[in-house]
C-alpha cells in the first residue's frame, strides 16, 4: 500500500543529558517532537496516581502498556510495508496482534494512500521527530499516527497528540514544499475500543500556533 512519493532520509537519533534529539543533515543537534512535549508537561497527574497504586505496580503497568505500544507500532509498520508482522504468544505479542488488526480494519484498509512510515522529519534550526504514517486520508494529505491506551480517551484530553501532529505537517511542509494540513489520530485501547480523532485543515493555524507557543516556551527554559 505504499507510494513512495518522496524520498525521505534516515536521521540518527543522540541522546543529550537523557532527552532524545536528532542530528540533522546540517550537523545540528534538533530536540525531538516528544522531548518538547515532555519538557513542558503536568505531570501531577501521573505522579498521583504512581503514589495511589506504588512504584512497583506502576512501573509494571508502564512496562506492559510500553511493550503493546511498541508491538503495535512494529505490526503496522510491517503492514504498510508489506512485509511479515511479529510473532509471539507472550501477552504482549497476543494483545499487540489483536489491537493492531483493528486499527487495520478501521483506519489503515481506508487510508487513500501512504506515502511514508516511521517518517524522519526535520524543522531546521528548531526541532525534529519521526512520525508514523503521511499520506492521503479521506482525500486529503494528512499526518496520521497511531496510539494505543490502557482506557478510551476524550478529545479534550488528547490536545498533545494534536500538537504533535501539528509540528509534523509543519516540517513536512518545510521540507518538500506540501501543504498538509490535516490530522488523524488512529486508536485502540486495551479493552480493544477504537476511536479516530481528527483534525482539519480549518483547525490547522490554532495547532501550528499552539506549537510555536510550546516550542517558544521550551527554548526559554
Amino acid at each position: 500500500m505504499l507510494k513512495e512519493k518522496f524520498t525521505y532520509k534516515p536521521l540518527e537519533r543522540v541522546n543529550i543529558k537523557g532527552s532524545r534529539h536528532y542530528q540533522t543533515p546540517d550537523g545540528q543537534p534538533l530536540p525531538s517532537v516528544t522531548t518538547v512535549l515532555d519538557a513542558l508537561k503536568d505531570k501531577t497527574a501521573i505522579f498521583e496516581w504512581r503514589k495511589r497504586v506504588g512504584n512497583e505496580e506502576a512501573d509494571r503497568i508502564m512496562r506492559l502498556a510500553t511493550g503493546i505500544g511498541t508491538q503495535v507500532h512494529l505490526h503496522l509498520e510491517k503492514y504498510i510495508l508489506e512485509e511479515d508482522r511479529p510473532n509471539g504468544s507472550n501477552l504482549i505479542h497476543q494483545m499487540a496482534r489483536e489491537l493492531s488488526e483493528i486499527v487495520i480494519e478501521q483506519g489503515l484498509s481506508k487510508v487513500d494512500e501512504v506515502w511514508g512510515t516511521e517518517v524522519p522529519l526535520y524543522y531546521p534550526g528548531l526541532y525534529a521527530g519521526t512520525t508514523d504514517c503521511v499520506g492521503v486520508w479521506n482525500g486529503k494529505p494528512a499526518i496520521i499516527d497511531f496510539k494505543t491506551s490502557r482506557k478510551p480517551k476524550k478529545r479534550e484530553w488528547i490536545d498533545d497528540y494534536f500538537l504533535q501532529g501539528a509540528a509534523y505537517a509543519l516540517a513536512h511542509n518545510e521540507m518538500f514544499e506540501t501543504k498538509i494540513e490535516n490530522i488523524a489520530i488512529f486508536m485502540c485501547s486495551g479493552d480493544c475500543q477504537w476511536q479516530l480523532f481528527e483534525s482539519s485543515a480549518e483547525e490547522f493555524p490554532y495547532w501550528s500556533t499552539q506549537w510555536a507557543l510550546r516550542l517558544e516556551k521550551f527554548y526559554r527554559l
